[in-house]
């Protein structure tokens, strides 16, 4: 039993990192769901301390998910519009096999539903659009951030309770 939750545990982290990036996974969460699934291993000795703290951690990082890139698209002057182009085109730009889609994709998704949907004027659309983006990269960033230390401290556990497990 002992080996499949730590399997498991890796195999959620991975997706938890895939999803930091990905806008259809929830990251952080995910991760932290693989660092309880280690806890319930039964060798393990279980800290509510360390899966609590993490935990507030990985749903304080879930909205601000939703609240850095509004908050990057508001201080540019976007709007929604702004907003949902940047989900829709970092999916368009996952999907579409070009050069650095992932990162293309949500500036012009950001400045397509700024320019069509609010008929905003080509430099306030481009500024907004680049509000959006930028609160994208920092979500990202952070999520991604997140997720690789939640690996860290899985990996750094695994290796502390060695001789329990294997």
């Amino acid at each position: 039993m002992d080996i499949f939750l730590i399997v498991l545990g890796l195999l959620l982290m991975f997706v938890g990192i895939a999803g930091s990036v990905l806008p259809v996974l929830p990251g952080v969460p995910v991760s932290w769901l693989g660092l309880l699934c280690f806890y319930l291993a039964p060798s393990i000795p279980f800290n509510w301390t360390f899966i609590i703290v993490t935990g507030v951690v990985a749903i304080g990082l879930y909205v601000l998910d939703y609240v850095i890139p509004a908050m990057g698209t508001k201080r540019f002057g976007g709007s929604k519009a702004g907003a949902w182009g940047t989900t829709i085109g970092l999916v368009v730009g996952i999907l579409v096999p070009i050069p650095f889609g992932i990162l293309i994709g949500p500036f012009l998704g950001a400045l397509i539903g700024e320019m069509v949907v609010n008929k905003t004027e080509r430099k306030l659309a481009f500024k907004a659009a680049l509000g959006s983006f930028i609160g994208f990269l920092a979500s990202t960033f952070i999520k991604f951030l997140a997720t690789v230390v939640y690996l860290g401290l899985f990996l750094y556990k695994l290796y502390d309770y060695r001789d329990l497990i294997f």
